[in-house]
C-alpha cells in the first residue's frame, strides 16, 4: 500500500491525519529538510510528500536533488497562513517544459 507523508508546521497539517495522510511536524526549517530526506530515501519511499509552502520555499535545493527521480513527487501545499503561490508557479514551470511557451493561468 502506498503511504502519503505531509510535513509542516502543526497547525498546518494535523488536519491531514483524518485523511489517512502520515503527518510529520516540524518545527524549524532544519526539521523539515531532516524529515524529507528520510521518508524520500527510506527503504519504503513514499511516492507522495506534500511539504508546507513555508518550508518548500526554504529547501529549494533539497527539492531539485529529487526532482528528475519518479518517486517521491514532493508538492507544495498552502500553510495556516495561506497560499504564498508557490503551487502555482510550479504548474506554470512545469507546463511551460511540456509544451514550451508561456500559458496564462487566470484565477
Amino acid at each position: 500500500m502506498n503511504r502519503i507523508a505531509c510535513v509542516g508546521d502543526r497547525d498546518s497539517v494535523r488536519g491531514f491525519m483524518a485523511i489517512g495522510f502520515e503527518v510529520h511536524t516540524a518545527d524549524t526549517l532544519q526539521e523539515a529538510e531532516k524529515t524529507v530526506r528520510a521518508l524520500a530515501d527510506s527503504e519504503n519511499v513514499y511516492p507522495i510528500i506534500f511539504v508546507t509552502e513555508e518550508y518548500y520555499n526554504g529547501m529549494k535545493h533539497l527539492i531539485s536533488a529529487y526532482a528528475e527521480k519518479v518517486v517521491p513527487a514532493i508538492i507544495s501545499i498552502p500553510g495556516k497562513n495561506g497560499s504564498q503561490g508557490t503551487g502555482l508557479a510550479a504548474v506554470k514551470e512545469l507546463t511551460e517544459k511540456a509544451i514550451g511557451a508561456d500559458i496564462a493561468l487566470n484565477s
